[in-house]
């Protein structure tokens, strides 16, 4: 099935998906990477309050590449990047935020594909090598914050986006999991060509 969704995104909406779905979503996406999660956990732990509300809206690991026009910042590529590393906090981070869907390449394990299912959330995988395609996607920039502190590929940028996408549900928020199935798939056979060849 494909969906065009407009954030703030509901729960009921996020738990109708299912993995190999294809969505496309309109409104509001911010980009958060290692140390952005990191920050955020840690201000939420100090009982600090972050600059973005991340609920019901999408979260992209990407490092984009940003130039000032104008006096605005322009998107020139926004190409996702590779979302394990943010596997060891991505399970916290949906639990404390609640944000509707976790944007990036490469899928997520085990910890994140368990917070999907208790909190109604989803992992919508992006095409890697794709960064033009998710530009044009981004409409405007809304707000960055951060900058100085972490860099323009770790800091938070949010965009306005329209259609952003597609993007392959690849975790559902009913424990699917479509790139540990394939995993589990590829052993099984490792292991019948390594009994065959023995």
């Amino acid at each position: 099935m494909e969906y065009h969704l407009e954030t703030p995104v509901k729960e009921e909406d996020i738990r109708k998906l299912k993995a190999g779905d294809i969505v496309f979503l309109s409104g509001t996406v911010i980009t958060a990477r290692d140390e952005a999660h990191l920050k955020a956990l840690e201000l939420h732990e100090k009982g600090e309050r972050l600059p973005v509300d991340f609920k019901g809206k999408g979260v992209y690991h990407c490092g984009p590449v940003m130039k000032k026009v104008g006096g605005e910042w322009k998107v020139i590529a926004a190409g996702p990047t590779t979302s394990a590393r943010m596997e060891i906090f991505q399970d916290k981070f949906i639990e404390v935020f609640r944000p509707a869907m976790i944007i990036g390449k490469g899928g997520m394990g085990e910890r994140t594909a368990k917070a999907c299912e208790k909190n109604g959330c989803v992992y919508g995988y992006f095409t890697g090598g794709a960064a033009v395609l998710a530009a044009d996607g981004i409409k405007r920039v809304k707000a960055v914050y951060w900058l100085e502190e972490l860099g323009m590929p770790e800091c938070l940028w949010v965009y306005e986006t329209e259609n952003f996408g597609p993007m392959l549900v690849t975790i559902d928020a009913h424990r699917e999991n479509l790139t540990e199935d394939v995993k589990r798939k590829v052993m099984k056979n490792k292991e019948k060509i390594i009994e065959a060849m023995e």
